[in-house]
């Protein structure tokens, strides 16, 4: 599925719909530079799943949970990580079981590690138009937009 965005409500309201169809235990391995609009989409998930929290980027924190929705979202960010090895060290398999959303962004540095993913790939197109490309989770349903 592709997606044209113009703004970053937009981007969020392509996460929001996505997160209607996704179900417990889903990991989305994302793909985009810095500042494509990685976090506006999970921003838009979390809209999705009905959390109440402020979402913001875990770069300092490597995840961030919300767990006000209607299942847990797990943000985390790779950016700092070097292996798979160090993932499973956070604990990514306790994540995994907890029956949430895994939503990771710079996945690719822990790629091992995301069989199953429905892959998010944003490509900033200009300033504000944004190409938002899913793929896997072939038991997902077009979200419709």
């Amino acid at each position: 599925m592709e997606y044209i965005t113009k703004s970053p409500s937009e981007t969020e309201a392509v996460g929001a719909a996505l997160a209607r169809v996704l179900q417990p235990g889903a990991v989305i391995a994302y793909r985009g530079d810095l500042g494509a609009g990685k976090t506006a989409f999970t921003r838009g998930l979390a809209k999705g799943l009905g959390v109440k929290e402020n979402v913001t980027s875990p770069t300092f924190t490597i995840v961030n949970e919300y767990l006000s929705g209607s299942m847990p979202l797990f943000h985390f960010d790779m950016y700092r990580l070097g292996s798979e090895d160090e993932l499973f060290d956070i604990g990514w398999e306790d994540y995994l079981e907890r029956g949430g959303v895994c939503a990771v962004e710079w996945s690719e540095n822990v790629w091992g590690a995301m069989e199953d993913a429905i892959v998010i790939t944003i490509s900033r197109l200009d300033e504000d138009t944004r190409k938002i490309e899913i793929e896997g989770g072939d038991s997902l349903a077009d979200p419709g937009l």
